[in-house]
């Protein structure tokens, strides 16, 4: 009895089509991860545009009322812009009781407001409503906003006189 062990090897046309498949699948995976990074650079930019519109509104939430105007957008300790009603840029009407600023950083542009209750200054409302929002393009260039809002009560009011 012999015994002849058979030691053939892959062909070439069998290790061609394997590599094929292989790039195939590479390629797929590939551009499922360029996708995925684009998702997630999208979500990193609506973050970041939350975290604006939140800062801004925690910002004027915690500042003294007197001072409810002004910004200090560098955070330097100097007011950098003051909030005005006078129908120009984003604030629509002017006279209308309600103060806007904005500004734009990395593509997001963030807008706030301060409305009072009365159109009269605001050292004489009892309430203000604090707005604030957010806007920045996506991939695929619609406008998108993120908005939030809060109300803060005149620690010197004392109602009507």
């Amino acid at each position: 009895m012999s015994s002849h062990l058979q030691c053939d090897g892959f062909s070439l046309i069998e290790v061609m089509v394997a590599m094929m498949i292989s790039g195939i699948a590479l390629l797929g995976t590939l551009g499922a991860v360029e996708i995925t990074s684009r998702y997630v650079q999208q979500g990193g930019l609506s973050s970041k545009a939350l975290e604006l519109a939140q800062g801004k509104l925690e910002a004027k939430r915690s500042i003294r009322w007197s001072s409810l105007l002004e910004d200090d957008l560098d955070y330097d300790g100097i007011v950098d812009a003051i909030m005005v009603d006078d129908g120009q840029g984003a604030d629509v009407t002017a006279g209308d009781g309600i103060y806007t600023a904005g500004y734009e950083r990395d593509g997001i542009t963030l807008v706030w407001t301060i409305e009072s209750d009365r159109e009269k200054s605001l050292n004489t409302s009892g309430i203000v409503v604090i707005r604030a929002a957010a806007s920045y393009s996506d991939r695929r260039g619609q406008r998108r906003e993120v908005q939030v809002a809060t109300m803060r009560a005149n620690p010197n009011y004392v109602g009507l006189r």
